[in-house]
């Protein structure tokens, strides 16, 4: 069954098409890894399936159900979490504050209660939950500025897990990281995916991360879909080759 579904969805910016009739179906429980060149569209079309932008022509349907038009906030309320290409934080704020306060976002009502707890209290607990997964439970009480870059793209992704997502969508996870932080990442989605709980929509440049977390993967080249199939196929593919793995194998 399709979780996602975009249709025809394109986004034009005076004379520039930055996403070009784009139809993708990412399935409950797939990892599917969006790549291509710089300009190719894929931030575009995270911003649009999340509500940052408005698309000039198509649809999103996300769980069987129109999300075309909506706001970003009531697209996360319907399920849906991301993380961002530039770390996004409240550096002042402790490392947990910062999930908490994701996890609170994800109710239409900010002071509902749950079994006679309000939803701040949950959200507490979700927050904790999220740390812990991604292994950062010993830095919750540290300010996040104060976090290395590696644990800020982890803290992100925490913040998006704590929104208890049916689709993550992520945003050049390892941007920024070294070769050991990177190698740490990957690990730590690797047995996140692993679990099997949710739908992720990957960007990301580095390709030995894109083989090693991505099921299926869709390429992008000036906005439009050149490929998409499974990663064997895709690294054979002439046409990706060109546009943007240049010879990696």
């Amino acid at each position: 069954m399709a979780l996602l579904e975009l249709d025809e969805l394109t986004r034009r910016f005076g004379g520039l098409v930055a996403v070009d009739h784009v139809s993708m179906r990412v399935s409950e429980g797939e990892v599917r890894a969006v790549i291509g060149p710089n300009g190719a569209g894929k931030s575009t079309l995270f911003n649009l399936i999340t509500g940052i932008l408005e698309p000039s022509h198509g649809t999103v349907r996300f769980a069987g159900e129109s999300v075309t038009g909506l706001s970003a906030s009531r697209i996360c309320q319907r399920g849906i979490a991301r993380t961002f290409q530039l770390t996004a934080l409240f550096p002042a704020m402790s490392a947990r504050e910062n999930v908490r306060l994701a996890a609170q976002a994800r109710e239409a009502r900010r002071w509902q209660f749950y079994g006679g707890r309000a939803v701040f209290e949950v959200a507490g607990d979700r927050a904790d939950a999220a740390l812990e997964r991604l292994g950062l439970s010993v830095i919750g009480n540290r300010p996040a500025g104060l976090l290395s870059h590696g644990d800020q793209r982890l803290l992100e992704v925490a913040m998006a897990l704590a929104q208890d997502p049916q689709l993550l969508l992520l945003d050049e996870p390892t941007q920024g990281l070294s070769v050991e932080e990177t190698a740490q990442a990957v690990e730590t989605l690797s047995g996140l995916f692993a679990e099997g709980r949710m739908t992720v929509l990957l960007v990301e440049h580095d390709m030995e991360v894109v083989f090693r977390l991505a099921q299926r993967i869709t390429v992008l080249h000036r906005g439009a879909v050149i490929a998409d199939g499974l990663p064997e196929a895709i690294k054979q593919d002439d046409r990706v080759q060109a546009a943007y793995l240049g010879g990696f194998a």
